[in-house]
């Protein structure tokens, strides 16, 4: 299982509102079929590989661009842990809650 964190951030835009930028950004992603996390800085993936991923955000990213923004940047973070099966974002999230006290 691969997961990711990315943030697609539009540049040069008149207001610093960016909510239609990010639902497009998120629409992409949900019409992908892949299980994501909308978070508050950015939105997670998981992905069974490479290719579904990038494919994923590259369409994400497209749906900035035809929000109508001339350039966008994009930063992206992806665990690609082969060592473990079915490591889902909430797998590990659940791990460290379970060894809180």
């Amino acid at each position: 299982m691969i997961t990711c964190d990315f943030a697609i951030l539009p540049v040069g835009t008149e207001t610093t509102e960016c909510k239609d930028y990010v639902t497009a950004a998120v629409q992409a992603i949900k019409d992908s079929g892949l299980s994501y996390q909308l978070t508050g800085m950015g939105t997670q993936i998981e992905a069974d590989n490479l290719e579904e991923l990038y494919a994923a955000i590259a369409k994400a990213q497209e749906a900035v661009f035809e929000v109508g923004v001339g350039r966008v940047y994009t930063v992206i973070k992806i665990d690609d842990r082969r060592d473990l099966d079915n490591r889902t974002l909430d797998a590990k999230v659940d791990t460290v809650n379970e060894m809180l006290k």
